[in-house]
């Protein structure tokens, strides 16, 4: 029997790559399961990305770096289009604000939503139209727990970015459906240590919180934690899943 988990021959962009975040992971991730991997970033992290691809290269995958500023229309185009044929497309770039409402400007809000919500719009939209042509693909899109809920940090724009991120997913999983491209949603809980997770480092009893908030008692390690449920959507294993939130947070959303 065939392996449901195998990406070998696929090839795969993962956007919002730069080492020290989920993304690096996921792309390490693909790579190892046979997968070419494009990674992209900013131009302002290119150092970082060289570590990824620094990692993918010692796993022995094969790897190439791109940028992708998901906020500009021509660069999201030009790194879908240097794929050639994409059979899968991984969108974790984000941005988090901490700031409570009273405090948030509407260009702060406004720059959030535009690299997390209308980012994902220009990506998926970019990759639907190529794996819409080609007759199928699989866009998995990183969201987080706090899709349908809150937390206890004041991060509004964050919150309602996420959310749109969910209903986005749906919505282009109701449209590219009927061309055997999947879109899904993976909701994460607290993973830590990442890029956007350290400054709770200076937060000892919120970090506390979050793992007590959990139903197993432990944040997200992005090290094992990720690996199962990245690879379910983004590889033939889940061929019949679609336009869902996949929750990969310790329990938390189930109370």
């Amino acid at each position: 029997m065939s392996d449901p988990f195998d990406l070998t021959g696929d090839t795969a962009l993962v956007v919002g790559a730069a080492a020290g975040g989920l993304g690096a992971r996921a792309a390490l991730t693909l790579g190892r399961r046979g997968a070419r991997v494009l990674v992209a970033d900013l131009p302002s992290r290119a150092d970082d990305l060289d570590r990824t691809v620094d990692s993918l290269v010692s796993a022995g995958a094969s790897v190439e770096a791109l940028t992708c500023d998901v906020t500009d229309e021509s660069s999201v185009a030009e790194a879908v289009g240097h794929a050639g044929r994409l059979d899968v497309l991984v969108n974790a770039a984000g941005v988090m604000l901490r700031k409570p409402v009273a405090e948030t400007t509407v260009e702060e809000f406004e720059r959030v939503l535009r690299v997390n919500l209308t980012g994902a719009w220009l990506l998926g939209r970019a990759a639907g139209a190529r794996m819409t042509a080609q007759r199928g693909g699989r866009i998995v899109n990183f969201a987080t727990v706090y899709a349908e809920r809150v937390g206890p940090v004041p991060e509004s724009a964050y919150y309602s970015s996420k959310a749109g991120v969910a209903n986005l997913t749906r919505s282009m999983a109701s449209e590219f459906g009927t061309a055997g491209v999947r879109v899904n949603c993976l909701a994460l809980g607290v993973f830590y240590p990442t890029n956007m997770t350290a400054p709770l480092a200076d937060a000892p009893e919120t970090l506390a919180w979050f793992s007590d908030r959990t139903l197993l008692k432990r944040l997200g390690d992005p090290e094992t934690d990720l690996d199962g449920p990245l690879l379910l959507l983004a590889s033939p294993a889940g061929s019949y899943v679609t336009g869902q939130v996949i929750y990969a947070d310790g329990g938390w959303s189930a109370w």
